[in-house]
């Protein structure tokens, strides 16, 4: 076989936000395992060069621009932090590589070497505010880790809010590396203040820690829940089921979905890594992009960077969350939008989704999710609600 297609791998196996990067990995590696068993592309594999950042952020830039001047590597997959993308953001324009970003983020962005493959805020953020008011009350109360995502993403979700007549009755920040003791104050703040309902963007290992610290302090999500755009199944896997149950994520993604297409990607998964404790929608998205990349690379049979953008603009894939499209007019994602709650057993079970993928709006121009329509499902199958 001739020499391999090397593209690069910028995931933290190692740090605060490892819990999250693993998984984002192991959907990379998974992807390209199934593309290469296939023959590859052209009748060349996918080789990976991959480096671990340790969730530091500069080491985020300094390993893209090595990845492509010395390992002469033009297409990156990486990142989970927006603070690390903003570092691997320049390196990649000014060399002109083409960087695929597979996570949520707070939007107001565009690159053209960039391919966003998480949600923005129209697809998570706005969706989430209105089920929050519409099924627990207005008075929510906002709590960060302290870096750019949690700041802009609570801009939005403030206006969002504010739009609906609700209104925010509290806001903190706490350090990546807070721990349980640091969060006994504002837990406490939480208690005296009573509001309807915690909308949290504390990520990584202190995600964990502030749930915990909630928990501990009689915080029950039945009756006040922690809702958040980051939180997902590795994270829920460490906090526990007595300290998670009636939490809340809104995400295109979720491990208990019940169709043919994520059945697949979870027995491939296990199959490869033993089990499915990690799988997260970040991962998911991972995944996802590596696939659409090699269709893209299937179409143009090279890797210049201006013909694989023009093959990726309108793709689609069959994702494990559904269908998804790359959006031309943004390189943004069209993805499915669901809210779910975990249940007693630590697992996500999905209660409302929106009839189709949802085009992504990254600066927020188009109506509200109001004007759209959410439906319920919830179908019995697997002991719980799926969709």
């Amino acid at each position: 076989m001739n020499e391999g297609w090397k593209i690069g791998l910028l995931f933290s196996a190692s740090g605060v936000t490892s819990i999250i990067e693993r998984s984002q990995l192991n959907g990379a590696l998974l992807a390209i395992d199934q593309i290469n068993a296939k023959g590859g592309v052209h009748g060349k594999k996918l080789e990976a060069i991959s480096y671990d950042p340790g969730s530091i952020v500069s080491r985020y830039g300094e390993l893209a621009e090595k990845l492509i001047v010395e390992d002469k590597v033009s297409v990156i997959f990486g990142c989970y932090m927006s603070s690390s993308r903003k570092e691997v953001l320049p390196v990649v324009e000014r060399r002109n590589a083409l960087f695929f970003y597979p996570t949520l983020y707070e939007g107001f962005e565009y690159s053209p070497n960039v391919i966003y493959g998480g949600a923005c805020p129209s697809q998570n953020s706005v969706p989430l505010a209105n089920y929050l008011m519409s099924n627990y009350g207005h008075r929510i109360f906002f709590v960060g880790s302290n870096y750019i995502y949690p700041h802009e993403s609570n801009r939005v979700m403030r206006n969002v809010l504010r739009q609906g007549g609700g209104e925010v009755v509290g806001e903190r920040y706490f350090d990546l590396e807070a721990t349980e003791p640091d969060f006994r104050d504002v837990v406490a703040e939480i208690m005296e203040a009573r509001p309807d309902a915690i909308f949290s963007t504390v990520v990584g290992q202190s995600c964990i820690e502030f749930y915990r610290a909630y928990h501990a302090a009689g915080g029950d999500g039945r009756l006040c829940p922690i809702a958040s755009l980051t939180t997902n199944e590795g994270e829920i896997a460490a906090i526990g089921p007595a300290a998670s149950v009636g939490h809340i994520t809104a995400a295109p993604y979720f491990r208990s979905i019940n169709s043919p297409a994520n059945r697949r990607f979870l027995k491939a998964y296990s199959d490869k890594f033993g089990s499915t404790n990690d799988v997260t929608s970040c991962c998911e998205a991972t995944y996802s992009q590596v696939h659409l990349f090699a269709k893209a690379l299937e179409e143009t049979g090279e890797m210049d960077t201006e013909n694989l953008r023009e093959a990726l603009l309108g793709a689609t894939f069959d994702a494990p969350q559904g269908q998804i499209k790359i959006d031309p007019d943004n390189n943004h994602t069209y993805l499915q939008s669901r809210i779910a709650i975990v249940d007693e057993q630590g697992e996500f079970i999905v209660d409302l989704k929106v009839r189709r993928a949802l085009k992504p709006d990254p600066y927020l121009v188009l109506p509200a999710i109001h004007d759209w329509s959410f439906r319920t499902d919830k179908v019995q199958a697997s002991g719980g609600r799926n969709a």
